[in-house]
């Protein structure tokens, strides 16, 4: 039934095809420079084949392969300008659309999930899909109540070819490092690969869509849709309109792009301390900018650009954070922002940043830090793809200290999503050029990032513990006979 390419043969046959293709472009430029073309100008070819060929194949693949190339793709914007050109739009392919399969698969599908009468669930159903992306495609529909809905339909067989292309691609991890420079390929993939079986279950996923959308019903900045019907491999939810974010970043206003990044970064950090959830697949494809909730009301209008809105998409990659995020994260930063050496250092090695085997200079960890947290030194912060180009190649080279420092610090595994998630919303910042008032959010959203909240949990636990010994006084007291309220000393 299934059109996915799915043999492993056949799949492992086309990944391997690219890194044997890069090979193939540096010698077919080579012939073109000993011909006489100018170095710049095939580079420029050997980048666009390169581009196309990278698209093309995960695209058609889908599954692992394509979920690689969009989370490598909120990182573009980390490469030198010279390369990152031809990569840019064929990675930016990725985040919003792929080959889709055929009406009959999506319809054979439905009917083997919902019902031989799958037809009576909708008033309509458009089997061109509105997206696809790694393990489904969306199609838009009119449900029975009138409501629009947004229809995800699993590919048969995601499941075999999510394990089989991230095995595969894991193999050659290394050939695509240049791709994104200071970034180790290989965790990425394995961190992927362990997400496999929750994205797949849309039972889970639609659970933690209705978290969200329940706690963030009445937001005034953030749009969720509600859940409204899911059965294995089908999830049914509300439908809404907006401008997608990778249209933002290529053609949006000024005001736009500062909006979208300021509730990027709202969504990142409020999530997990009103939900104990964290939306874990942070990129462009997932997110769109919707108008003013007043009816009527546009930036045309004249309505505040202010009051526009984010909606957040695909909860199937989540990670469960009871408490919120660590809070020694938020500690970290702010004792870093103090100059605090010694408790930053101490901190990281606690956390198991820094392992019990290796002795770092304090002083030098923190220069390592610095210029990462620079967006939170100040009120407000232009994220830009020369800043974090910057930043990558001040890790990625080999000379510098920078390098040699990074590679002894550790990433504990219960870091890695929190990890990947803030770099590829960082990634995603950087795209839209936003300027963004980051500590803003940090004050409100981040455990321990104000000093205050150290002193009043230090107080409220110093006050736990005094009634409990006074508790425990006074039930000494009473056993002793001594008179109520008057708790005896231990």
């Amino acid at each position: 039934m299934s059109d996915l390419p799915r043999k492993a043969v056949t799949r492992t046959a086309k990944l391997a095809a690219l890194p044997l293709g890069f090979a193939g472009r540096a010698t077919w430029g080579l012939g073109k420079r000993i011909g006489g073309k100018s170095a710049e100008l095939v580079a420029r070819e050997v980048q666009q084949r390169t581009a196309d060929q990278l698209f093309k194949t995960l695209g058609e693949l889908k599954g692992g392969a394509m979920k690689l190339g969009q989370a490598l793709s909120v990182f573009e914007s980390a490469l030198p300008e010279e390369i990152a050109g031809p990569y840019r739009a064929a990675l930016t392919k990725l985040q919003e659309a792929a080959p889709p399969l055929p009406a009959r698969t999506v319809h054979g599908v439905l009917t083997e999930r919902i019902g031989e009468d799958w037809r009576e669930y909708f008033l309509e159903f458009e089997d061109t899909p509105a997206a696809a992306a790694s393990i489904g495609q969306v199609h838009r529909a009119v449900w029975h109540d009138g409501r629009e809905v947004a229809v995800k339909v699993q590919y048969p067989g995601a499941g075999e070819a999510l394990l089989s292309d991230l095995a595969q691609l894991s193999r050659f991890a290394r050939l695509l490092g240049p791709l994104v420079p200071g970034m180790d390929i290989k965790p990425l993939i394995k961190e992927l690969r362990d997400r496999v079986a929750e994205e797949l279950d849309y039972e889970l996923e639609a659970q933690a869509q209705q978290e969200h959308a329940a706690e963030f019903e009445d937001d005034p900045d953030v749009v969720i849709p509600q859940v409204v019907h899911q059965s294995d491999q089908v999830l049914v939810t509300e439908w809404i309109d907006g401008i997608p974010l990778s249209e933002v970043i290529a053609e949006g206003t000024e005001e736009q792009r500062d909006r979208a990044g300021q509730l990027l970064a709202r969504f990142l950090f409020s999530g997990p301390a009103r939900t104990g959830l964290l939306h874990a697949d942070p990129h462009p494809g997932n997110f769109r900018l919707l108008p003013p909730a007043e009816e009527g009301q546009t930036e045309e209008d004249g309505g505040p650009v202010g009051s526009w809105r984010l909606g957040v998409l695909d909860f199937g990659t989540v990670d469960r954070l009871p408490g919120g995020l660590p809070r020694n994260i938020g500690d970290s930063l702010r004792l870093a922002l103090e100059g605090d050496a010694a408790g930053v250092y101490g901190l990281l090695r606690e956390e198991g940043f820094v392992k019990e085997s290796i002795d770092l200079d304090p002083d030098a960890v923190l220069d390592y830090l610095l210029p990462i947290i620079e967006p939170t030194q100040v009120e407000e912060f232009t994220f830009s793809r020369g800043w974090i180009r910057e930043q990558a190649a001040r890790i990625a080279d080999p000379r510098s200290p920078a390098h040699q420092l990074g590679r002894q610090l550790n990433l504990p595994p219960s870091y890695v999503l929190i990890h990947r998630v803030t770099l590829s919303t960082i990634g995603v910042l950087c795209q839209l050029g936003a300027t963004v008032r980051l500590r803003d959010e940090l004050e409100a959203w981040l455990p321990g990032f104000l000093a205050e909240d150290t002193e009043t949990e230090d107080t409220e636990t110093a006050d736990a513990e005094a009634e409990a010994t006074e508790a425990e006084g006074a039930e000494y007291a009473e056993e002793e006979g001594e008179p109520e309220g008057e708790p005896v000393q231990a």
